[in-house]
């Protein structure tokens, strides 16, 4: 087993640049999939997102739509603190709803003092950003394609008392056993794990958003972006010890979130919904391997690992080069460039339904072979 490189501080962004601005030879760590689609990216489809499609289902679009009449009243989490609260088990003090995953990073990085931060790299980018532009010095531990980037004893030094690790992460799409991300958790550490995208997994098999016996403090990030297809809504919430949550909501300023997110939390807890999110990840895994056994006839694309997300990493050769060609025809796939720890060769692929995937991979094995300078790849649909 590889060991995880050596954790070393990044280089920190000019004076007064935000986190994305980095010096040379740093990613940019404010480049998201969005960012694929945007600029001139209109009739692309988008592969680059890992926004369920198809979404939000009529039933959530009927709920939010209902709560327009009450926009003029000011917003009341009651009811939705406690619908996400009983969907985890766990006390409402111990809940608190945000703007989106994005915005627990922020006041965590705010709120939190810490003498040594180790980000688990590659990972998400924003939880990187926002404790450097809350003045952290960030030391990141990067894990080795090798072992096909999964958390390996020893990788985070005894020393840190900030812990950032994402499970399924994100660009990877590997599923740490929850015992392993639970073993990180220890006296004297915040351990922060965000798992957005743990409802992809069937059963939130290795979750610990019900853990609230572990040493430390360990807080869990979640969202409703993916599945129910709400990035515009901006909603998602963290768990973590009673103290913790009222000194983040502290930092909050006054009614954080919308009414409609509001209503979008508590829609999405109730059973009828967690069901059918059970039966979108059982979907999503069926696509996912139809993706995977398309990429194994490429012979110059390299997975690593187990993907158990709704997005697959790939190495392959000259990646910019069919990232480019790939646009030309009509598909965007996310760079990999500007995740800690990888490099031009990689691309991130969000798993579609099997017919949009067969076009891909026709795409793909021509664009592999242009920018290899050979006929086209093997894939035949």
């Amino acid at each position: 087993m590889t060991p995880a490189r050596p954790v070393s501080p990044a280089s920190p962004a000019p004076q007064g640049s935000p986190a994305g601005a980095t010096g040379a030879g740093e990613p940019d760590l404010r480049h998201h999939g969005d960012a694929e689609v945007r600029a001139d990216g209109a009739g692309l489809t988008d592969l680059a997102v890992n926004v369920r499609t198809g979404t939000p289902p009529q039933w959530l679009r009927d709920r939010l739509t209902a709560t327009l009449a009450d926009l003029a009243a000011y917003p009341d989490g009651t009811s939705a603190r406690a619908a996400v609260a009983a969907r985890h088990g766990r006390p409402v003090d111990e809940v608190l709803l945000t703007a989106g995953a994005a915005e627990a990073f922020v006041l965590l990085a705010r709120t939190l003092t810490a003498r040594h931060v180790a980000v688990v790299q590659p990972q998400f980018t924003e939880p990187e950003a926002a404790l450097r532009d809350a003045g952290h010095t960030v030391h990141r531990v990067l894990l080795s394609p090798a072992d096909g980037f999964r958390l390996t004893p020893g990788a985070v030094p005894e020393e840190a008392d900030l812990v950032v690790i994402g499970n399924p992460t994100n660009p990877t799409s590997v599923l740490h056993p929850a015992a392993d991300v639970a073993a990180l958790a220890r006296p004297g550490r915040t351990l922060v794990i965000d798992e957005a995208f743990m409802d992809t997994v069937p059963g939130e098999t290795e979750s610990l958003a019900p853990a609230r016996d572990l040493p430390g403090r360990v807080v869990v990030l979640r969202s409703l972006t993916k599945t129910w297809g709400l990035a515009g809504l901006r909603i998602g919430y963290a768990l973590g010890p009673a103290p913790l949550i009222a000194a983040l909501a502290a930092a909050q300023p006054l009614w954080p979130v919308s009414t409609p997110a509001l209503a979008a939390a508590e829609a999405c807890s109730a059973p009828a919904a967690l069901a059918e999110a059970e039966e979108a990840a059982h979907e999503l895994a069926l696509r996912r391997d139809h993706l995977l056994k398309g990429l194994a006839a490429l012979p110059a694309v390299r997975v690593h690992g187990e993907p158990a997300a709704s997005f697959v990493l790939i190495e392959l050769p000259g990646a910019d080069a069919v990232r480019a060609r790939l646009r030309e025809v009509g598909f965007a796939v996310r760079r990999g460039d500007t995740f800690p720890g990888l490099g031009p060769d990689w691309l991130r692929i969000a798993v579609r339904d099997e017919p949009t995937t067969d076009r891909f991979l026709t795409a793909l094995g021509t664009a592999v072979g242009a920018a290899a300078g050979t006929a086209p790849g093997q894939y035949a649909g």
